[in-house]
C-alpha cells in the first residue's frame, strides 16, 4: 500500500498542476498577462477592435460583430470569451504569415505585440457565445 500511495501522489499533482493550467480565468481577466506577451488592456483592446485597419478598411467588429458574438458570415468564428491564449496566438500567426488568410493576414499585419495583447484580453474578457460543434454534423 505504501508503495501505491508513493506512485499516485506524484500523478495526482500532476494531475491537479494540468487542471489549473487550463483554467480560462487568468486570459479573460482584466488586462491578463497572456504566455509571452505583454499585459494587455481590456480598453486599448477594444478601441482597437473597434478601430478601421489601414490595409483592409474594417475592424474587428465589422467582420467578427459586437463583442465578437455576432459574425456577418456563419464561418467567421466568434470571439468573444475565447480564451485570450488562443487569440493571441492565433493573431501572430496571421501577423507572422505562419497562418493564411486573406483579411485576417492583412488586418494582422501591422499589429505590435502590445495591440495583439490588447485586443486578445477585450475579446476574451467579453461575454462568451461559443458553442462546441460535438455532434453539429449529425
Amino acid at each position: 500500500m505504501t508503495k501505491t500511495r508513493f506512485f499516485l501522489a506524484p500523478l495526482a499533482a500532476a494531475a491537479l498542476l494540468s487542471l489549473a493550467a487550463c483554467t480560462s480565468e487568468a486570459p479573460a481577466g482584466a488586462g491578463a498577462a497572456l504566455p509571452g506577451m505583454p499585459k494587455g488592456n481590456i480598453a486599448a483592446g477594444e478601441q482597437l477592435a473597434n478601430a478601421k485597419g489601414a490595409a483592409t478598411g474594417q475592424s474587428c467588429i465589422d467582420c467578427h460583430g459586437a463583442d465578437g458574438n455576432a459574425p456577418i458570415d456563419a464561418s467567421y468564428p466568434r470571439l468573444g470569451g475565447q480564451f485570450g491564449d488562443y487569440l493571441a496566438y492565433a493573431l501572430r500567426a496571421y501577423r507572422d504569415g505562419t497562418r493564411d488568410h486573406a483579411l485576417m493576414s492583412m488586418q494582422a499585419q501591422g499589429l505590435s505585440d502590445q495591440q495583439v495583447a490588447d485586443i486578445s484580453v477585450y475579446f476574451a474578457s467579453r461575454d462568451s457565445q461559443l458553442r462546441s460543434l460535438q455532434g453539429a454534423h449529425n
